[in-house]
């Protein structure tokens, strides 16, 4: 069993940038070195491997790697079986049917007998087969959306996240196949292996992303209000309570979601709280 854990993650694409924010705000002090085929994490035993998305899969599944990070698309698309250890809250995307805005499509089922491009065939094939509906699946590796207008095929099979690709390429989804985003998967034998090892990986990074979608938030205000001010504060606790200096004055300390901040400081301060703070947070383990 080697020493070092290996951590596979992509060299292109668009889960590259926000991969690295995330190892790199989890604490992982690494040099990138433009993204060759390995980087020695300083401050922990583990190599990042820097490897085509599509290839993850495979790293990890042959034990190559013992952690991967990949789209879960392709982690459909590859039949494995592979445990995802965690979702990562980006990369989110759909896979979804297209078609021409000018054609007479509205289904699925009206595809049938026809030609269908995709990057992935297996998920596409299943997503028919399970309808029933007959068609014949082309394979490309790349430029998806363009094989109706070339001819190649009547309708496609590909990744849409604001879908603004298929409006410049003049197409419209019909139906969806699939939700996918960045996950974490691991190899079975590392998991039992070196549970240890891959649990502290999960922690940390599962620590950044808590963190994220939280804010700290302090504030000063009169005792008498404690009650209603905790109301309005739904944190991961009850909110911690700090007397002040002058009487009848407490300061409040809580975790809030991200998204509830807008609305609830204007909360806070009608219901009496003052030298309100929000502060961002780097890591959150509850």
């Amino acid at each position: 069993m080697r020493d070092r854990l290996r951590l596979a993650v992509p060299n292109k694409g668009r889960l590259v940038e926000p991969t690295l924010a995330l190892l790199h705000d989890a604490g992982l002090i690494f040099d990138e070195h433009d993204r060759s085929l390995v980087a020695h994490v300083q401050n922990v035993d583990l190599d990042i491997l820097f490897v085509r998305t599509s290839d993850i899969v495979e790293f990890v599944s042959d034990g190559v790697a013992d952690l991967g990070i990949t789209g879960r698309d392709l982690l459909v698309e590859s039949g494995s079986r592979l445990p995802v250890v965690r979702p990562l809250g980006y990369g989110r995307c759909r896979l979804a049917v297209a078609v021409p805005a000018d054609a007479p499509f509205e289904a699925v089922e009206d595809l049938a007998g026809l030609r269908v491009a995709t990057s992935h065939p297996t998920v596409t094939r299943a997503f028919f087969g399970d309808r029933g509906v007959a068609m014949e699946v082309i394979g490309l590796s790349g430029a998806v959306e363009v094989a109706p207008r070339l001819g190649l095929a009547e309708a496609i099979v590909d990744l849409v996240s604001t879908g603004s690709t298929l409006a410049m390429n003049g197409l419209r989804a019909i139906a969806d196949v699939l939700e996918s985003e960045a996950v974490l998967v691991t190899n079975p034998e590392a998991a039992e292996q070196r549970a240890a090892d891959v649990a502290a990986i999960d922690t940390m990074v599962g620590a950044v992303i808590a963190a994220r979608d939280r804010k700290y938030v302090m504030m000063n205000a009169p005792a008498r209000q404690l009650r209603e001010l905790e109301a309005l504060l739904p944190g991961l606790e009850s909110p911690s309570v700090i007397p002040l200096a002058h009487e009848g004055m407490i300061a409040i300390h809580s975790v809030v979601g991200a998204d509830d901040v807008w609305n609830l400081l204007p909360r806070l301060k009608a219901a009496g709280a003052s030298g309100i703070l929000v502060l961002p947070i780097e890591k959150v383990i509850p």
